[in-house]
């Protein structure tokens, strides 16, 4: 499955973010860079086709990539209230 981009928020944490490179120098759409103050930033969150690679390679846990469209998630589910 093709996945398509601007459907993504990327989001960096940039206290936790050490400046290693890694999400910038591997992500194949180009949507991070090191930012003058040496930490990583989303500047082209736009062309983010959610390949997962900054989040899982992050050594910080300092990337969080999200759907936009909140109702995609799998996890949003509504739980039906329990029955007394």
């Amino acid at each position: 499955m093709k996945k398509k981009k601007g459907q993504s928020k990327v989001t960096v944490y940039p206290d936790w973010c050490k400046g290693c490179g890694l999400c910038a120098a591997f992500c194949p759409a180009k949507v991070l860079e090191i930012g003058p103050d040496g930490k990583a930033r989303a500047v082209r969150e736009e062309d983010c086709v959610d390949c997962g690679f900054c989040e899982l390679h992050c050594p910080d846990f300092a990337i969080l990539v999200t759907p936009k469209d909140k109702s995609r998630r799998k996890d949003d589910r509504s739980v039906p209230a329990a029955r007394e």
